[in-house]
């Protein structure tokens, strides 16, 4: 068996590092023109839980009446490029170090370069995984749910894809085509993503709640 694992709300809850993101936004703000880092980190907390990540700081310097391009290109150039104040839990680190010493680990995970190999520097995650694989890195047309990187790992252990396992929480993008290839897909219902519902071809094979129960549900 090869285990591989997604990164986003499968080892880490991700909005510790939007959290994380917008503490370091909110103090450029404070140091550049003066607003309260405080009062802008709660601002930005409310209003990605109302409308998501997408517009939040052309938002929040329209508002404060400090927007200009250059600004915004700043924010995102601030948000993707700080260090990340983010961790894993002590129980997934004993998962990890339990199973990197009985089977092969593999790290896939889609987004941006900066951003994804700066949270793995945060997480430390480099000690458990043979590889990690940050997609964006061989084209966006090897993001999941491409298998690429997922074909390489299979062939870099000369393995058939039955024996490969995928834990993920994404249902939109994880599982779909390594379902139709044949491994095995694991979804655990964290994050975001905890209460799609999704259609049998785009779930994975086993569902799991926690992270935790990975080795009690490869068992069976």
């Amino acid at each position: 068996m090869v285990l591989v694992f997604d990164l986003d709300d499968t080892l880490y809850e991700e909005m510790s590092y939007v959290r994380s993101g917008f503490k370091a936004v909110a103090a450029y703000g404070e140091r550049e023109f003066g607003l309260n880092a405080s009062h802008s980190f709660d601002w930005m907390i409310c209003r990605v839980k109302i409308h998501g990540r997408g517009r939040v700081f052309d938002d929040w310097l329209s508002r404060n009446q400090a927007f200009t391009k250059k600004r915004l290109y700043e924010c995102l150039r601030v948000y993707r490029h700080h260090i990340p104040n983010i961790s894993l839990s002590s129980s997934v680190t004993q998962l990890l170090d339990e199973l990197n010493l009985a089977v092969p680990l593999y790290l896939v995970t889609d987004g941006h370069k900066v951003v994804q190999q700066k949270k793995i520097q945060a997480l430390r995650l480099e000690k458990f995984f043979k590889r990690i694989f940050i997609t964006h890195r061989f084209g966006l047309k090897h993001s999941k749910p491409s298998i690429h990187c997922f074909d390489i790992i299979r062939k870099a252990e000369g393995v058939p894809w039955r024996h490969i396992v995928y834990v993920g929480d994404n249902p939109a993008k994880d599982f779909v085509n390594l379902n139709v290839a044949g491994a095995r897909t694991v979804r655990v219902r964290t994050g975001a993503y905890a209460h799609v519902v999704a259609t049998p071809a785009y779930d994975g094979r086993l569902t799991i709640d926690t992270l935790e129960d990975l080795t009690t549900a490869l068992a069976y």
